[in-house]
């Protein structure tokens, strides 16, 4: 289970696994995934590709695509202070009233997520009319006009009857950001936002971001391979591999004191424009397998400090007030899970 925190929790996610059913095998995506996320805050899941961030992310919604299954764990969501839902437990239709509405998603390619045979402002309209929040599409066009002025989009009066084919690639994912916020969302989870754009739109769309979530009081799921964005964004960050979090941290831990060997590798990966760097080191080895996972630690095929109790599967150690690591080399402090 995650370190408890002294603050106000909007989700907390216990003991989650995910598998998909390929015809090559059972992939075991999500591996005893915990968490805790505080009301407000930004938290950051980061880590290489195929590590399971998307997919953690969209089983707090009961939103994992076929052929995955969500086989066990509990997705506590706290809609309001004291009040508590475990979203595991209800009914589709209960579901589809939380998803979209209390916890929306800003998707990875902006293109993808827009139907082209749609204008901008139906996208919205229809949004808010799913979720009751408009009378008729004619309303809700007038309240996506209103939409794309918060989320600064160019002549919003005009971009409302726009088609996604003529939109430049910044105004495409301010609009999916504009579908997002319609709805007043408490949580907003952003899938690696800024991916399709060019560096310049990125800037302006985390800007755009940190702004309405103080503005609108969000909590911001932040999911980045992009460390500079950690930096600047994030309060706390789980560091994921190969379907578990091996590390979890307040930001400035992350950077100043990273603990576990795959972090420690992953920072040391990373350019940094205050040093003199002559090549930057790589993570030997490969993402491994998971449908035949290591045993034990999944990093140990590529860890410096492998040893045979790697081949167990170590618990979470406690090694500071906020900071826990899934490490052996740390079995000498307080482990989370074993109390």
């Amino acid at each position: 289970m995650s370190l408890s925190l002294e603050c106000d929790p909007i989700i907390e996610v216990r003991d989650l696994y995910v598998n998909f059913y390929t015809y090559a095998g059972v992939v075991k995506a999500i591996d005893g995934v915990s968490f805790t996320i505080c009301r407000g805050e930004t938290y950051c899941l980061v880590g290489e590709t195929g590590c399971g961030k998307t997919v953690t992310a969209k089983a707090l919604t009961r939103a994992i695509p076929s052929p995955g299954r969500i086989e066990k764990g509990e997705v506590i969501f706290y809609p309001e202070p004291g009040k508590s839902v475990n979203i595991m437990e209800l009914s589709d239709e209960e579901i589809r009233r939380i998803r979209g509405k209390m916890i929306s998603y800003i998707f990875q390619d902006p293109s993808s997520a827009l139907d082209p045979l749609y204008t901008l402002g139906h996208h919205i309209s229809e949004t808010m009319l799913a979720h009751k929040l408009v009378r008729s599409m004619r309303d809700g066009i007038r309240e996506a006009v209103r939409v794309l002025k918060r989320v600064l989009m160019p002549d919003p009066e005009e971009r409302v009857k726009s088609y996604p084919h003529e939109l430049s690639g910044g105004m495409k994912q301010r609009g999916v950001v504009g579908i997002s916020l319609s709805t007043k969302p408490k949580i907003l989870i952003a899938d690696e936002p800024t991916t399709a754009v060019d560096v310049t739109i990125q800037a302006q769309l985390m800007s755009l971001l940190k702004d309405l979530k103080s503005s609108e009081g969000l909590t911001l799921i932040l999911i980045t391979h992009n460390m500079g964005l950690v930096a600047e964004m994030c309060d706390r960050v789980a560091v994921m591999y190969a379907g578990r979090i091996v590390e979890e941290a307040p930001v400035l831990d992350i950077f100043k004191n990273p603990r576990h060997p795959y972090t420690r590798a992953l920072l040391k990966a990373v350019p940094n424009p205050l040093s003199k760097i002559h090549r930057l080191e790589s993570i030997p080895g490969t993402i491994p397998d998971l449908i035949k996972p290591p045993k034990g630690c999944r990093f140990h095929p590529r860890c410096p400090y492998f040893n045979e109790i790697c081949l167990k599967k170590p618990p979470e150690f406690k090694v500071g007030a906020k900071h826990r690591v899934a490490c052996w080399l740390y079995g000498g402090v307080e482990s989370v899970n074993e109390g």
